[in-house]
């Protein structure tokens, strides 16, 4: 259940930006809330999945909340491992592209970057995405498609580039 939570939480926060709290910090807290919850949980026809998803976009809403009230800028943390195979040039551009789409992203509606996001970059089909945000398959592909060609639109009239 981890990997898809951090999947979920680093599309929705970004793996490498500079927030007060990591995607891998609040997937920690959605697992310890899941647990904490995991008790009250009672099985109303849809996947658990839906159930954790539900928390995690909460915790991961939450955390963004605290970071924009807090005026300081973290420290950039150091990664636990040293990548040998880009360098400095190419991990620059991967995180200027990074910042550039969650840029792009927050132009979408909060159901559309949503849907975006499990369908993306968490890897879910259709049937599991509407299971996730209480909709039907066919109403999820209509949002994927409108969403990726009002992104296409936005990316058009800036010219893809700053």
């Amino acid at each position: 259940m981890r990997e898809p939570v951090l999947r979920y939480c680093r599309g929705r926060m970004g793996a490498g930006e500079r927030h007060l709290f990591s995607a891998d910090d609040v997937a920690q807290e959605v697992l310890m809330a899941v647990m904490t919850a995991l008790p009250r949980y009672q099985d109303q026809g849809r996947p658990f999945m839906a159930f954790v998803y539900g928390i995690a976009s909460h915790k991961v809403a939450d955390a963004m909340r605290s970071a924009s009230r807090i005026k300081a800028d973290p420290v950039d943390e150091l990664p636990e491992t040293v990548d040998f195979a880009n360098g400095p040039e190419q991990s620059a551009l991967e995180a200027d592209a990074g910042r550039q789409m969650r840029l792009l992203l927050e132009h979408l509606p909060e159901k559309q970057r949503e849907i975006l996001v499990l369908r993306l970059v968490v890897g879910l089909s259709a049937e599991e995405t509407a299971d996730m945000v209480d909709s039907s398959p066919g109403a999820v592909r209509v949002a994927q498609h409108r969403a990726l060609s009002k992104l296409k639109k936005l990316v058009n009239q800036g010219g893809g580039r700053r």
